[in-house]
């Protein structure tokens, strides 16, 4: 792919880039007037989503641009979350925050700084090895929810991370708690699925809400929330018992299938109808529909991670995806081999952790959160209010705001303003940004150059380029590397961004210049690598029964436990909070606590929606676009009434990470409807990945 085109006569130019407004990496091509960005537009000639680009990518030069948008860096000068601040230098910022830092580091030791990314940023390698070089043990971002219970899972029992082959001719698609279309999560295009689609595969669907998919599905599974672990163990059940399983591929290449068979004849169709509300025969059509249609892939997502159920529900998934004999093979779930690139283990310098400061590590015990080096929130809002196990002081949050995603909000605001130090990097002026010490300008996609999707697992990266500038904003990667510089940890970094990507690439012998031309670097797509050498896991085989797990002290086989706050595990509060609520239902419009002040997506969706079923909503005397208050027994938060059929009569459904840049600061109405206000940071949590439920919780719903 050609990387630009230009005009020296105009002074326009295009550049290939890749778009970054969202998980997904849809190629774009940047119109550029002046040294000014003017318009944005799918690239047609982009292998992965050929033309494909969403509402927020459309809107990328207004965020670019937006009269908000912070330009310089900030010090504060007045009382925290006063909004008074103060224009620095970049130089002066830095030298400051490093000078603080090490005295947080000299007093406390380094432990007692906290790392904190965003979802799935680009840079996240970039905030693991600064904490790594540093000697903090404490990186701590939404991965213990959101993707990594999904990678770490995987590799223990399959060695790799399965991947929906779309473009290999899936005769039937299940998507499992996931809303791609509106999303491109993770390793995926929305624009993959849709062309896969138009093959008409049988479509399954597992949701608790009907969306533009499942409404579309040839079977739409309506679980209860948080019980996914329950409803893929019936399905193992179904397919174990009518002998719809591959046999040749289970007794050659997996281990432990006896032990999976013996757990999941009490998950028989009867039992998860009683546990998913999922009539049992739709369980048992479901189950026979996916073992026999080949090739099948499963397409899954955030929501089966967010409770106590995460590591179960991943691994449940993935047992069926190999007892079906769909693992590694054409149009089935894919164990992608990796482009040649630095390995994303050895770029973060886990290494140069010494292993007094790795065991001092918040939440270790959880030892898949420590295996993937992240650190569940509710631990480190622990320690900074209670000290416990130590004080933490000091937090560099990059691309992150926890006051809307973390669980309990007003408890992490609590937190936040214990701090000795908080240094946000962002965008805009968040509602977390308004309690910080120190904000600095990040750049947006538009305006930076970087390699990627490399901390995903889809088997290749690609080259996004810089188009513009604008005011005094910083890659994330130069300000990690600068501050890096005064830390004393020159050593482990580069002396600018350019070489820092030359590093990456080099195991491919290009440089970045080099790469920026061809735009794509993958691997290639082989199948059934299995037969080769095996699968990357202790035994060589898909360990449906984890020798690893065992060795720990965790379940060894996928299970089900009723989630904390259910009608069944709490009776006594069923009356006073008779409805389900989940959480996290996404917009096509916004990325998380991302896009609110743009005005072009704005208005696609001016208010927070919370979707109810008219009977429910008709017993409460509530109209469709009513403000109502949605209460649990931690607070309640107002949003707006959609009545839709396509949810449970006992089941709410409220979008997350809402506030209102146009609101005052220092809050920006960030507690008016933020749905984490009502969520819990209390255990039990999962025990492998210290996972805290989000999709199934206790609550009223009543006219505001």
């Amino acid at each position: 792919m050609k990387s630009a085109d230009s005009d020296p006569l105009t002074m326009q130019r295009v550049v290939r880039s890749v778009c970054r407004m969202c998980h997904g990496g849809c190629g774009a091509l940047v119109e550029v007037e002046d040294g000014r960005a003017v318009g944005v537009r799918g690239d047609p000639l982009h292998p992965i989503s050929r033309g494909y680009l969403c509402a927020k990518g459309l809107a990328s030069v207004e965020l670019a641009y937006h009269e908000a948008r912070l330009k310089h860096p900030l010090r504060r000068s007045g009382e925290r979350g006063s909004g008074q601040w103060a224009r620095v230098s970049w130089g002066e910022a830095l030298d400051e925050i490093a000078s603080r830092l090490l005295e947080v580091k000299d007093r406390y030791g380094a432990e007692a700084v906290v790392f904190a990314h965003g979802t799935n940023r680009e840079y996240l390698h970039m905030v693991h090895r600064l904490a790594n070089a540093f000697g903090s043990p404490n990186v701590t971002s939404p991965g213990y929810v959101c993707y990594l219970p999904r990678v770490i899972a995987s590799i223990l029992t399959c060695g790799n991370l399965p991947i929906a082959d779309y473009d290999g001719g899936p005769s039937c698609i299940v998507v499992w708690g996931c809303n791609p279309i509106d999303t491109s999560p993770d390793e995926y295009c929305a624009a993959q699925l849709l062309r896969a689609l138009e093959r008409k595969p049988r479509l399954i669907v597992v949701d608790p809400r009907r969306t533009w998919l499942a409404s579309r599905a040839d079977l739409w599974l309506q679980l209860r929330p948080g019980t996914d672990a329950a409803l893929a163990l019936g399905m193992l059940h179904v397919i174990i018992e009518e002998g719809l399983y591959d046999k040749g591929f289970v007794e050659r290449w997996t281990v432990g299938f006896d032990k999976l068979r013996e757990r999941v004849k009490a998950f028989t169709p009867k039992r998860v109808e009683e546990v998913t509300w999922v009539p049992a025969g739709l369980v048992e059509e479901a189950a026979r529909t996916y073992a026999s249609t080949k090739p099948a892939c499963i397409h899954w997502g955030v929501k089966i991670e967010q409770n106590v159920n995460c590591t179960s529900a991943v691994r449940a998934l993935a047992s069926l995806m190999a007892i079906t004999g769909n693992l590694d093979v054409p149009g089935g779930n894919v164990l992608p081999s990796p482009p040649p690139v630095v390995r994303f283990t050895e770029f973060i310098l886990r290494h140069m952790l010494p292993e007094e400061q790795r065991r001092k590590m918040l939440g270790a015990k959880h030892r898949l959160a420590e295996l993937g080096s992240t650190v569940p929130p509710a631990y480190v809002v622990k320690a900074i209010l209670e000290g416990d196990p130590y004080p933490v002081k000091a937090m560099l949050a990059f691309g992150t705001n926890p006051l809307l995603t973390w669980p309990n909000s007003k408890r992490v605001r609590e937190a936040l303003l214990k701090l000795d130090l908080l240094v946000v990097v962002d965008l805009f002026m968040t509602p977390t940004a308004e309690l910080a010490d120190y904000v600095l300008p990040a750049a947006s996609w538009l305006e930076v150059d970087d390699v990627a999707f490399y901390f995903f697992r889809s088997g290749y990266v690609m080259a996004r380029r810089k188009a513009v500038e604008v005011g005094e904003c910083w890659p994330d990667h130069k300000v990690v590397i600068e501050l890096a510089k005064r830390l004393g940890l020159r050593h482990a970094f580069w002396d600018s961004v350019e070489e820092y990507l030359d590093y990456v690439l080099s195991p491919s012998g290009m440089r970045w210049r080099e790469f920026a031309e061809l735009g794509l670097l993958q691997a290639p797509l082989r199948y059934r690598k299995y037969e080769e050498g095996g699968f990357r896991t202790p035994s060589g085989k898909v360990e449906l029964y984890s020798s690893t797990l065992e060795s720990w002290g965790f379940d060894p086989l996928p299970n089900y436990v009723e989630p904390p706050e259910t009608p069944y595990s709490r009776p006594d509060l069923a009356e006073e909070y008779p409805l389900i609520l989940t959480t996290g239902a996404r917009s096509p419009f916004f990325f998380h606590s991302e896009h609110r002040q743009l005005a072009s997506l704005r208005r696609l969706q001016p208010d927070p929606q919370l979707e109810i079923h008219p009977e429910a909503a008709a017993a409460r005397g509530i109209g469709d676009g009513d403000w109502v208050w949605v209460e649990t027994p931690r607070g309640r938060v107002k949003m707006k009434a959609k009545l839709t059929e396509g949810i449970h009569p006992k089941v709410v459904s409220a979008q997350h990470a809402w506030w209102f840049p146009e609101a005052p600061g220092p809050e920006h109405g960030c507690f008016e409807s933020n749905v984490n206000v009502l969520t819990s940071d209390e255990p039990p949590y999962d025990p492998c990945f210290g996972a805290v439920t989000f999709n199934s919780l206790m609550c009223r719903v009543y006219k505001a």
